[in-house]
């Protein structure tokens, strides 16, 4: 479970993310964040998913990178990574969030998308690119 106390670095970046999506506050930021990724990583290799916990200069960032459930991030090093289509994807974020009404599924993965691409070396940015196809790779790259 993400921690009740939010380092300056990572309290900026939620904050980005609440600003970008419209979220009403931080902590819906932290947690559609926290969906939004493990729904990224699940499409990424293991190794290409440990490089960019291991990219980020903020460790509370990283972790939030990171699943915090055991269960599921051992899984998820067993399994090849999912190819998962933009619908499918959007409609994991919208069920899995708990998003406002007025706040999309896009405008949220959107949102994490470009502020998670902000705390990247261009090298991870273009891996995690590689993983992505369609809608996803068009989200990706948006400001």
């Amino acid at each position: 479970m993400p921690s009740k106390t939010m380092s300056p670095a990572e309290k900026a970046f939620l904050e980005k993310i609440m600003q970008k999506s419209n979220l009403p506050d931080i902590y819906d930021a932290r947690d559609v964040t926290i969906v939004v990724l493990r729904a990224l990583r699940d499409l990424m290799s293991t190794d290409a998913s440990e490089r960019t916990e291991a990219a980020f200069d903020d460790e509370r960032i990283a972790r939030l990178w990171k699943d915090d459930n055991p269960i599921v991030a051992a899984l998820s090093k067993l399994r090849p990574a999912l190819k998962v289509d933009t619908e499918t994807f959007l409609y994991r974020i919208s069920q899995e969030s708990g998003l406002p009404k007025n706040v999309t599924a896009e405008a949220a993965v959107i949102a994490v998308f470009s502020t998670v691409r902000e705390e990247l070396p261009p090298e991870r940015i273009q891996e995690i690119s590689s993983f992505l196809s369609g809608g996803l790779k068009v989200m990706w790259d948006q400001l």
